[in-house]
Parts: C-alpha cells; structure tokens; sequence
C-alpha cells in the first residue's frame, strides 16, 4: 500500500457509527468513543436486541458471544443505512483464576465496511451476578441488599431459575415485595427465586465494564499500523522464554510479544525488559 493510501490517525473524525441498542448502552460507549475519536456514535432502535437471547433465559442466545456482537452490528448497521457500526455482548461464568466468584467478559465489536476491518474491543472483571431460592421474605430482602439493590435491578420468578413465569426489571423496595409476594402464590413449595438483572441499564457493575471495553478499542482504534496506517495494530501473539533468574533457562513466561496488522502482513515483536528475568517459582526446572 502507498503511502497516499495510509489511514490518517484519526480514521473516524467526523463519521458516524451506529449503535444497535436498546438497554441504554449508548451513554457509556459514546463517552469513550466520541471525544477521543471525534466520530458520532449513534443509537439505532427498530430491533428487539432480546430476541438474540437474553441473561434470564427466556430466549437462549444462539452461537458464541462474538458471533452475536457481530449479528447485532450488521443489524444496526442494516437498519441506518451506515458503512460503520458498533455492539456489545456480554457473558458471565465463574472467574477464570479459582473459579469462586462471578465474572463478567464484554466484548464490543466496530466493523468499517469501508475498509474492510473487525477491530474488538474487551473488558472483563468481577461481576454482580448473584441469585437466591428462598420462602422468607426477610433472606430476600438481605439479599437484595447484599447485590446493591435498588441500584441493581432483581429479577423475580416462582419456584427455580428456569420458571417461564417471570417479573424482571425490578427496582424499587415496594416493587420487590409485590413480586415476590406474587412469585410466593404462583408457588407450589412457596419458593422463590431471586437473581441480579444483568441488562446492561439494570445492572451499574455491567455498564462500566462495557465503557472499559469501550476504551480498549479507542486504544486500538487509535493505533495505526507502522505499514500501512490501518488502525488496530495491537498484540497478536506473547512470546513464551523468560530466562529463570536463578539458573537461566528459558520458562514459560513471556519474554516478546508481536503486535500485528489487521490489513497487511506487518508484524513486530517487542521484547519485554521488565521484568528481565522470571521468577523461579515459574521455573521447571528449579522448580519442576
């Protein structure tokens, strides 16, 4: 590619970009896109995104989480007639780490159809996400209390987590009681079962990791290939070989990492000086 043809730094002032959302996403992203990139993300409504699936499991999400962020841009994209668009997915599961507390991955996908580029953005941490089964009122209010209600919405249905029976959207103390007084009576044992709303306008914890997904794309967005000017030239692939600090052979800790482009074949691998050596507890052979 000539240098004539190189994406500028900013590739996107002035552009719009469409949002497909209907759970308030829209402040959070914009916040973070608009003033670092000069673009105007835009909302686009005329799509019940909760047809793609939804957290309380009334309509499974079909395919992986990506694969969904992708159906959600193309959509939007379809809808406003604009070559640029952006979407968010989010999944929770236990953390990755010991597996002991919720944790919530967000992806947010911009497609430039232009140019031809999927660039991801992505965030992810603890969670809000907690449920309860319980006939007392009282366990149900101390929960609720626990998951930040009312700032985080409940989620209320009879008898288990998979009820078809359902209120959700609750955020209000009398609210709540009304619901679980209604889920009791819909009850055959008077169990109830409560769980946090995790739509991203329902559930505070969510919306930040959304906007943190935003800011690594704006990082990405914001760097442009050394080769070509495309933007997205962000780590492809960690380098494993950090020398033990005690005896020298290489360990399965990073030692480069190659930072990639998403257009042309350029590639360029940044050793790590810090730390210089690894730890011998990450070592096999000291430590095997």
């Amino acid at each position: 590619m000539s240098a004539r043809t190189k994406c500028p730094v900013y590739p996107y002032a002035g552009r719009r970009i469409a949002l497909l959302t209907q759970h308030g996403k829209e402040g959070a992203i914009a916040s973070a896109l608009d003033p670092a990139l000069g673009c105007r993300v835009e909302r686009v409504d005329g799509y019940d995104t909760d047809q793609l699936g939804t957290f309380t499991r009334d309509i499974p999400r079909a395919g992986i989480q990506i694969e969904a962020a992708r159906k959600k841009v193309r959509i939007g994209m379809e809808l406003s007639g604009l070559p640029l668009g952006l979407a968010s997915e989010g999944s929770f599961g236990p953390d990755p780490m010991v597996g002991m507390f919720p944790w919530n991955v967000e992806f947010l996908v911009f497609i430039d159809d232009e140019a031809e580029l999927e660039i991801v953005g992505l965030a992810q941490g603890k969670a809000n996400h907690a449920h309860l089964l319980t006939g007392e009122w009282a366990a149900a209010e101390a929960f609720a209390r626990r998951a930040e209600f009312p700032a985080h919405h409940m989620v209320v249905r009879p008898e288990g987590e998979n009820d078809p029976r359902i209120r959700k959207g609750i955020a209000a103390w009398a609210d709540l009681e009304a619901a679980f007084a209604w889920a009791q009576t819909q009850s055959a044992g008077g169990q109830v079962f409560l769980e946090t709303d995790l739509r991203a306008h329902a559930n505070p914890t969510r919306m930040e990791m959304i906007r943190l997904a935003a800011e690594d794309l704006v990082k990405k967005l914001l760097s442009p290939c050394p080769a070509c000017g495309a933007p997205g030239f962000w780590l492809v692939e960690r380098v494993a070989g950090l020398p033990c600090a005690d005896c020298g052979a290489p360990t399965r800790e990073t030692r480069a990492e190659v930072h990639g482009c998403l257009k042309c074949s350029h590639r360029l691998t940044r050793e790590r000086t810090e730390p210089p050596y690894a730890d011998p507890g990450r070592c096999d052979y000291c430590n095997p």
